[in-house]
């Protein structure tokens, strides 16, 4: 087969179009292709309101047609799994079932190498209930929700795989992905997504695939402690509702979430080497999906062809510095992601069908080192925002909200227009310059401008603002050697929450290297 790139279908022309635009760019008759794979599809609305599908396409032709224009061959890229030479005396521990956790569990079982993995959380479906709950009555389970349980805190996101890294595991995990019930189009689309409704029904039947190699799957159990002896680990402390077992084991990926703030003062306790890093901190927005199509695509927005649009935006102040918007979840809702009591958090989520009348993202500003003090500063400073915002929401776990026209006023909004906020349980009008630190505020008020020069209609006054948004990225990182252990021989600090990834995507291709790295020990 070759591979053709740059092919450009109208966006209103319909899949059905792709092999007669393919036939022109290569000067062939359509019947000449006898078959086509999509590779990838993005889309091309820089002269809206002509917007354009653009496709790269594998293509089986007619033999001994002649071609022009540029193409090559089509070379599939394939990761090659690796085997365990050997067993360990004892079953490692994977700690941890996010999107790291379970490709790392995945990668050792698949290498005969079965594990037992520890969540402090519950399965998914049990999960799915007890957010539910807290969403319509503010009744929060600090070991089930947003943050904590099977799937880990993608689960309830727009399931977005899209990543500028460029590794050769990241096909091989969407292909797991489509295995295990993700929609097919993930494997081409250029910005793919599975969508929250989708990714929950993924991780179940990775959990039951996991199961039937061996695994040995257990929840609302929590590491809480480790012992070590001249060769490195030794074992594991765990905790469940009967009291605290100790399991045997010399090897444990610690596939923490950002969120296990306790884990962390406990690694901190054990001697495991920490550093503070950069993070972001700010708040949701919420426009119209109507207005962003419209912005993005142009009078092609009324085709009925196109999804719902997105948007990344990044602006640099002259204070120093970054804002930019995270995590957009186009046709999605805003939604309550605390996992301590008394603090509230924002995240935004949406479904596959990506169809619900608003668009959200995070709006955040950077925050470095040198903004607190000590390893647990950046902890320590988003718990303080979160409690904050708590306190003005209201101490039910309503969120603090305020439209742009008044933020940009400084003064408190009274009720929504055009935009109905989406966030559960409910939102509390203010000024959020009450809530955010100055630092914070400012920043926000000045890169609105800026982005509405990008986007027409960002920073309309009817936009909604909701705070707070302060678990976007870990504000720790757990060090690690170029063998990915930590200074603790049998620890591999793993995934987001140990500060090596950001996202879905990132932190799936983490967890399998993490478990490459223990398999070549054995």
């Amino acid at each position: 087969m070759i591979k053709v790139s740059g092919i450009k279908v109208p966006a209103g022309a319909g899949e059905k179009a792709i092999t007669g635009y393919a036939a022109k760019t290569l000067g062939v008759r359509e019947r000449d292709i006898l078959r086509y794979r999509i590779l990838k599809r993005s889309i091309d609305s820089r002269k809206k309101p002509e917007v354009y599908f653009v496709y790269t396409l594998a293509l089986k032709m007619r033999e001994g047609v002649r071609l022009r224009g540029k193409f090559g061959k089509y070379v599939p890229v394939k990761y090659q799994m690796l085997r365990s030479k050997s067993k360990p005396k004892h079953r490692p521990v994977v700690v941890g079932m996010g999107p790291a956790g379970l490709f790392a569990a995945l990668t050792l079982a698949e290498a005969g190498v079965p594990c037992v993995i520890i969540e402090r959380g519950r399965p998914v479906e049990q999960r799915n209930l007890d957010v539910a709950r807290f969403w319509e009555t503010g009744e929060l389970d600090t070991t089930s929700n947003v943050q904590f349980g099977e799937g880990g805190a993608g689960t309830f996101s727009d399931g977005k795989l899209q990543t500028g890294t460029n590794d050769k595991r990241i096909g091989y995990v969407f292909e797991r992905f489509v295995e295990f019930g993700a929609p097919d189009d993930i494997l081409y689309l250029a910005k793919p997504h599975i969508g929250t409704d989708m990714l929950k029904i993924v991780v179940k039947n990775m959990r039951q695939h996991l199961i039937s190699l061996g695994c040995d799957v257990r929840f609302e159990e929590k590491l809480v402690g480790f012992n070590t002896d001249e060769n490195g680990l030794k074992s594991v402390f765990i905790e469940n509702k009967n009291g605290t077992y100790e399991m045997e084991t010399n090897h444990m990926i610690m596939a923490l979430g950002n969120g296990a703030r306790d884990t962390f003062e406990m690694l901190n306790d054990k001697g495991v080497i920490m550093e503070p890093k950069s993070f972001a901190v700010g708040v949701r927005i919420e426009h119209l999906q109507s207005d962003v199509d419209m912005s993005q695509y142009g009078e092609a927005a009324t085709l009925g062809t196109l999804p719902a649009s997105d948007y990344k935006l990044a602006v640099h102040l002259d204070n120093g510095r970054g804002v930019f918007t995270f995590c957009v979840c186009p046709g999605g809702q805003v939604v309550a992601a605390a996992s301590e009591q008394g603090g509230v958090v924002t995240n935004g989520m949406s479904e596959y069908a990506r169809d619900r009348k608003n668009i959200n993202g995070g709006l955040l500003v950077s925050v470095t080192p040198d903004d607190f003090e000590g390893l647990f500063g950046g902890i320590n400073f988003q718990r303080e925002l979160e409690r904050k915002a708590f306190s003005y929401g209201g101490e039910n776990f309503n969120a603090p909200c305020q439209l742009v026209k008044d933020f940009l006023a400084k003064r408190p909004s009274t009720d929504h227009g055009k935009i109905t906020p989406s966030y559960k349980p409910n939102v509390k009008y203010c000024n959020l310059w009450d809530v955010l630190p100055e630092f914070i505020c400012q920043s926000i008020a000045e890169a609105l401008p800026m982005m509405e020069k990008k986007i027409k209609g960002f920073s309309d006054g009817e936009a909604v603002l909701t705070a707070v948004e302060t678990r976007s990225s870990c504000p720790i990182r757990i060090k690690r050697d170029e063998n990915f252990m930590a200074n603790i021989n049998g620890i591999y600090p793993c995934g987001e929450g140990a500060g090596y990834a950001g996202g879905i995507t990132t932190s799936a291709v983490d967890g399998i290297k993490c478990a490459e790295a223990m398999i070549n020990t054995l």
